[in-house]
């Protein structure tokens, strides 16, 4: 099917689906994001408890 045959609804429908990509897209992008800072605060946490451990009392 050529282009100029397509009609406006076709066009939409396909630009909706490309938003939904994005959307999808970003949604795994956030929960990797939080994911890793959530674990990087939790080791920085981890390595307080273990100095405070081994600090001199």
């Amino acid at each position: 099917m050529a282009e100029a045959e397509r009609t406006e609804a076709e066009r939409a429908k396909d630009a909706e689906r490309d938003l939904e990509r994005w959307k999808e897209r970003g949604v795994m992008l956030r929960v990797f994001v939080y994911v890793f800072a959530t674990h990087l605060f939790a080791g920085f946490v981890w390595l307080l408890f273990y100095v405070g451990e081994q600090a001199q009392k």
